[in-house]
Order: structure tokens, then sequence, then C-alpha cells
């Protein structure tokens, strides 16, 4: 799916469809939290969550059709580690936001994705550029009021498994073709609804048609579409970039709640947000002068063989 796009789109914009890519998982993700949140207390956190697992794993297996015949040993071993990942992303998140303000939440969770960024960086400069989103992402949130030490210790394990989410967005697929792209994401989404049955199954007599509707919504939006958005760009460029990428994540989540939701942002955010965009753009500019120069020496090859 990557690589036939980034042939026809040509190697100079490959940072930035990367970039839209993920602010368009970004915006998706926050407003199926919206959505997620209204029915924490008719359904349980960790009903919701899996309901929506379900209901995204129907929607992408039957556009994505796996042939689960011809997964090997090594496509099974990514797919269900990015599976299990999914899950306890989504589950410890929620259960994070049921005890925090969303902005601490959201940054808890970006610092698996920043750790990514961190440890993968070759170049001071690249450090640099990922502690400014960092600074950013912490600008965006703003302190908590009060300290909820169980909410904090969801966050970190939220930041875990997003860690492990980060990198096997770029990973899946790798070890055959049956797994790649949407393939192997369908699989992975199904797994992740598996292993939230025991919470998802109990709650589906309770649920009424209205709220089919919301979960239906929530996890096309949240699930299906944010997903295949992070998998698209983390091919594209790499879990590192990505991880940078990321940092979006608290930005959107800021300006929804200020757009959507009535939540005023202090001045400290928007110095955040330009933090944070500042630290997109070099991630853009990096990515195109790298897979620009990449071609040339691709094209220096051909010519001389």
């Amino acid at each position: 799916m990557a690589v036939g796009l980034r042939a026809r789109l040509g190697n100079r914009s490959t940072g930035l469809v990367a970039a839209l890519a993920v602010l368009m998982g970004s915006l998706g993700i926050q407003i199926s939290s919206m959505v997620s949140f209204s029915l924490f207390d008719s359904y349980t956190t960790m009903g919701v969550s899996g309901l929506r697992m379900v209901i995204a794993a129907v929607v992408l297996l039957a556009i994505a059709r796996p042939n689960i015949r011809a997964l090997g040993k090594a496509d099974w071993r990514g797919i269900l580690i990015f599976g299990v990942a999914m899950a306890a992303m989504n589950v410890f998140f929620y259960l994070a936001l049921s005890r925090l303000p969303l902005g601490v939440a959201v940054t808890l969770e970006f610092l698996g994705a920043f750790s990514v960024a961190m440890l993968a960086a070759r170049r001071l400069r690249d450090g640099l550029f990922a502690l400014l989103a960092l600074v950013g992402v912490a600008l965006i949130a703003g302190p908590a009021a009060d300290f909820d030490a169980l909410g904090y210790l969801f966050g970190l394990g939220a930041a875990a498994a997003f860690a492990i989410y980060t990198v096997m967005s770029a990973r899946i697929g790798t070890a055959s073709e049956a797994s790649s792209g949407l393939k192997g994401l369908s699989l992975s989404v199904s797994v992740a609804a598996v292993v939230l049955l025991p919470f998802s199954v109990p709650q589906v007599p309770r649920v009424d048609a209205p709220d089919w509707g919301l979960l239906a919504l929530s996890g096309l939006i949240g699930v299906a579409f944010t997903f295949s958005m992070d998998v698209f760009a983390a091919q594209l460029t790499s879990a590192a970039t990505v991880g940078v990428l990321f940092s979006i994540d608290p930005v959107t989540g800021a300006l929804v709640g200020a757009l959507l939701m009535g939540q005023s942002l202090a001045p400290a955010a928007y110095v955040g947000i330009v933090m944070v965009a500042a630290s997109g753009a070099f991630v853009i500019w990096r990515t195109n002068r790298a897979a620009a120069k990449l071609a040339a020496v691709q094209a220096r090859d051909d010519d001389g063989g």
C-alpha cells in the first residue's frame, strides 16, 4: 500500500504524506474518544474498548480479506504482538482518562512514542527536536490539579503499549506479503478484539440501538481508520519518524477540546502547539531530504549498471 503510493507521489513528498496521515488519524482518535467517553458509564471502560474493537475487526476483515493459510510463524508473531499492544494501549489509556484530565493522559501515553524516537535518534539534532516535541506536549497538557497515582500508573501502561504499537506499525507485514498493510492490520485488530472479549461480550445484551450506532462510529473512526493511517505513515517512513509525528496527538486533542467541547487553552498551550509544529516540520523536511538522497543514489547506481 505505502510502496505503491510512494512510487506515484515521488520521494520528496514522503514526509508530508506521512504527516498528513498521522494528522488524519489523530483527528479520528480524538473524535472517537469524545464518543467513547460518553458510553463508559453505561458499558464500562473495557467493555466499550472491546466492542469498538470487534466492530473495527469485522469491517477491516471484510475489506482486506487476508489469506490466513498463507501466514507463517513470523507473520503470526508480529500480528499477535501488534494486536495485544493495541488492546493494552486502548484499555490503559481509557482507564487513565477516567482518572486524569485528557491533556495529562495524552501526554503520558505519548511518552511511549517519544521513547521510540529518542532511542532511534542517531544525531544530536534529531534528539533535540524530539525533546522539543516532548516539552511542547507538556505545555499543552499543563499541570494536573490533583495527583492520582493509579491514573498515572495507567497512563504509563498506555505509554509502554504505545511504544510497542509504534514499532510494530512499521514492522507489520515485513515477514511476508500475506501480512502486509490492511491484511496484517485486520488480523491484529481481530486479536485485540479477542483479547477483550471477556469484557465486551457481557455488555452486548445491554447495548441499545442508538448506542450501537455510537460504538460503530467510534470503532470505524477511532480504530479502523486511525490504525490504518498510523500503519500507512509508519511504513512510509519509519517507527522513529512516526514516533515524533505522534506528538501531534496532544495538539489535536487541545484544539478539538477547545472547538468542540468549549475547553479553554492556557497561553502556554499555544506555545506548546508552536513547538510541536516546529518539531513536526523538521521531521517532514528531514524525511523528504533523506528520501530524495536515497532516490539519487539509486538513480546513479542504475546508470552505472
